[in-house]
């Protein structure tokens, strides 16, 4: 895991790139890469590299970066793991490659000489990177199937500049700061920065699953080699049995993969079955030497949000070494509030969780952790998945009738309803509306409040928040809860979770792994998955482990990994600027909802 930069004066008559420009914007990525630093510049001083240096996988000096090929003419920068580069590598070599470091940053640059942009879809791992090809005067910029590892970039016309981090681009100080009303109005609507939006005009991120080519005419429209929507379009048969071993034969597979690594790794635990699975699986492959940590919050003791007398049994269950941690009535929130928000690269709703977890392993001295995000969201595991399809049957026929959803929603707001109670007729008819009512923070209708009538429309315009949506919809063979699941992945998984475990961990130069967010796994299960979409959901996923869960957790109700952040937001006066806002100070209001408006505050979205 490591941090990357880059520059390209790609137009013939631009000047040749800054390189103190480039230093600048890989020093403020130094915690996502404590151990090593580098740059490479090309001959014509018009193209640069840059890297910072989380040591995972060869440990040794062999595995610095940016990294040349043996002649010369390619050039990377690499963030992420490789799981496969073994498999890959030993091909090489029947092939011919010689290679000089056990990397697998060297892998790619052989793989790519050999397959172009085609080898992308060999690759299982979570990446981001930057290519130079000096033959062809191009740079090739590309990013994992689900976007794990994120890549951003800024295009002036003349120059373009790559980087890890929003933030990171931003120290570069040639970026202009205007804000993006696109990236506003997606913040308030779903409490992150949706893809490829962010909260500055000129900046925007790679979408995940894609490629792209810049050379001396400029960038070239991204190129999308990964779509879950058609990996979705499978329908087959299969028995409960036959179901359950390709469920278990691929899980075990993947969590043999994300457990290759040249330092320990540990596992985030929580009383859910995503995590106890993770045990249980790495045991199939002999792995009993790994560490576990949960995290708990003193206001939650002895409630059921308190994971961690259950996560003890799991970890005890499962016979590995456990750690416990819990944060005292809020002192440590407010003792790392600035460092808080100085980490975080995008506004998010969410991440303070995956922060302080991320915290406490790093204190026990661990570079690397599992977490079980992405099983919720292959095995149906939110309530999104019966309330969503219940919605649209619900309402399917009211939403249609002219007006009728505007009138209810002025009825109920003058009964002083929930705005999403409000909002139901009007949005619960479709996927799309019933998405957006359950994962959203604020309506449409309610920006003007928020960011002013001008910013509001013009982010809403930019955005099309419907389509937005409906973009993540099967486009083959889909049911009720396929559907769902598209959306959760492609939507709140992906600019949430996913990007806020990148973020939290490297704030802290941890690497977070998810070993049920993998292209390959989910190209093996599919089969598998339309019975859990015609289903209970997780029944199939831990009644397929050889090991079993504890009943305690299988029978458990989710909770979720929550923090308390509504009652810090009462004791914390430097989180009172929500109080500047009418709605925000009825007593009805969500909780969310104001941290929501103190995270765009905190990070600038508002100034």
């Amino acid at each position: 895991m490591c941090g990357i930069a880059g520059i390209y004066s790609y137009h013939p008559k631009s000047a040749e790139i800054s390189r103190e420009e480039l230093i600048l914007i890989r020093d403020h990525m130094v915690a996502r890469g404590p151990d090593g630093k580098g740059e490479w510049f090309s001959a014509d001083n018009r193209v640069g590299l840059a890297h910072r240096r989380l040591s995972i996988i060869d440990l040794s000096e062999h595995g610095s970066q940016p990294m040349q090929s043996g002649d010369g003419r390619y050039a990377i920068s690499f963030n992420g793991e490789i799981y496969n580069y073994r498999e890959l590598r030993a091909d090489l070599e029947r092939a011919g490659s010689v290679f000089h470091s056990d990397s697998d940053t060297e892998v790619l640059l052989h793989l790519y000489a050999k397959k172009g942009v085609a080898m992308l879809n060999d690759l299982r791992g979570m990446f981001a990177f930057s290519l130079w090809d000096n033959e062809h005067c191009c740079m090739v910029i590309a990013r994992d199937p689900y976007g794990i590892k994120p890549l951003y970039y800024s295009n002036d016309g003349q120059t373009i500049r790559i980087a890890s981090q929003v933030k990171a681009l931003m120290a570069g100080g040639k970026v202009s700061k205007s804000k993006s009303p696109a990236g506003m109005a997606g913040f308030f609507l779903f409490g992150h920065m949706p893809e490829p939006y962010t909260q500055y005009q000129d900046v925007s991120a790679l979408p995940a699953g894609h490629y792209a080519v810049i050379d001396e005419s400029g960038m070239h429209d991204p190129v999308c080699y990964f779509d879950l929507q058609h990996v979705f379009d499978c329908t087959v048969e299969l028995s409960e049995k036959e179901a359950q071993e390709m469920v278990f034969n691929a899980m075990t597979e993947s969590i043999n993969y994300h457990l290759i690594s040249d330092v320990p790794v540990g596992v985030f635990l929580s009383a859910g079955i995503d995590s106890g699975a993770i045990l249980s699986l790495a045991g199939e492959g002999g792995c009993r030497h790994l560490q576990t940590l949960t995290l708990a919050f003193e206001e939650f003791g002895g409630s059921a949000n308190d994971e961690s007398p259950l996560a003890a049994q799991v970890a005890k269950h499962f016979q590995v070494k456990h750690h416990h941690k819990r944060i005292l009535a809020g002192d440590e929130f407010s003792a790392g509030l600035d460092g808080f928000f100085e980490a975080m690269d995008q506004p998010t709703t969410d991440g303070l969780n995956t922060y302080f977890v991320s915290k406490a392993v790093s204190e026990l001295g661990w570079k690397v952790a599992l977490s079980g995000v992405g099983g919720d969201e292959m095995f149906c595991g939110y309530p999104s998945f019966t309330d969503i399809p219940s919605w649209v049957r619900l309402m399917g026929t009211p939403s249609r009738i002219p007006g009728l959803g505007n009138i209810f929603s002025h009825l109920a707001t003058y009964a002083r309803l929930n705005p999403k109670a409000a909002g139901l007729v009007k949005y619960g008819g479709t996927y799309e509306g019933a998405y957006l009512l359950k994962r959203g923070i604020f309506l449409p209708e309610e920006l003007p409040e928020l960011v002013g009538k001008e910013m509001a429309a013009e982010g809403l315009k930019q955005l099309s928040v419907e389509e937005h949506i409906s973009r993540r919809i099967g486009v083959g063979k889909t049911t009720e809860k396929s559907m769902v699941s598209l959306l959760e992945s492609s939507l709140y998984m992906r600019n949430q979770l996913l990007r806020d475990s990148d973020w939290a961990g490297m704030a802290h130069s941890l690497e977070i792994r998810t070993p049920f967010v993998d292209a390959h796994l989910i190209r093996k299960i599919v089969p598998a998955l339309s019975s859990v979409w015609n289903s209970s959901g997780k029944g199939l996923f831990y009644g397929s482990l050889n090991r079993p869960l504890p009943e305690f957790i299988t029978s458990r109700s989710k909770t979720g990994f929550y923090t308390p952040v509504s009652k810090w937001l009462q004791s914390d006066n430097r989180l009172d600027v929500w109080k500047s806002i009418p709605s925000l100070r009825k007593g009805s209001a969500p909780w969310a909802r104001r941290w929501a408006f103190v995270v765009a505050d905190r990070s600038g979205l508002l100034g």
